[in-house]
């Protein structure tokens, strides 16, 4: 795959470096926990998506497997929440059977990705999100969405769609 501009680096991402994870530190005004790569940039460099261990380091399952880092991104999907937008696309969800299965091979993605970092029995067939059957978070459908590259969720994608006037991958706004 070759992502767009911002969008992806590569097959999720390459190990952290020390500025990446200060970088994440700053964004998420914590350390972050069990990040074992970047898996999509800014334009500039920076981190906008982190790769994490589906086992965080004290033991705790963690199935969230992309975590969306960027604070403008983050604070534009959560107005998009706040309007209402997993509501209206829930309902879709129920009424369309084809976006139905495509969110559900989503899910089947994010599974397949998350099992190549290890098996965590306490989270088996739980991906995050709300995935498969719901919209939950849309912070994770955007996240899974910048990491595997445009097709694989489509709610993430249309997120982004939504939110491209507030942001974009494609323009720094670090």
């Amino acid at each position: 795959m070759t992502p767009e501009a911002g969008r992806g680096t590569g097959p999720d991402g390459g190990p952290p470096t020390p500025e990446d994870l200060a970088v994440v530190t700053e964004q998420l005004g914590r350390p972050p926990r069990g990040v074992v790569a970047v898996a999509a940039r800014c334009v500039c460099g920076r981190p906008t998506v982190v790769r994490t261990a589906p086992r965080l380091p004290d033991g705790t399952p963690f199935p969230t497997t992309y975590y969306l880092t960027h604070p403008v991104a983050v604070a534009a999907v959560s107005r998009l929440e706040a309007a209402g937008a997993m509501r209206e696309m829930n309902e879709r969800l129920r009424a369309d059977p084809e976006l139905a299965a495509a969110h559900r091979r989503a899910h089947e993605d994010y599974l397949a990705r998350r099992a190549e970092l290890g098996e965590v029995p306490e989270i088996a067939g739980v991906s995050a999100g709300g995935m498969p059957d719901r919209v939950k978070c849309l912070h994770v459908l955007v996240a899974h969405a910048l990491a595997r590259g445009p097709g694989v969720n489509p709610l993430g994608d249309e997120t982004l769609a939504r939110i491209a006037p507030e942001w974009s991958p494609g323009v720094c706004r670090c």
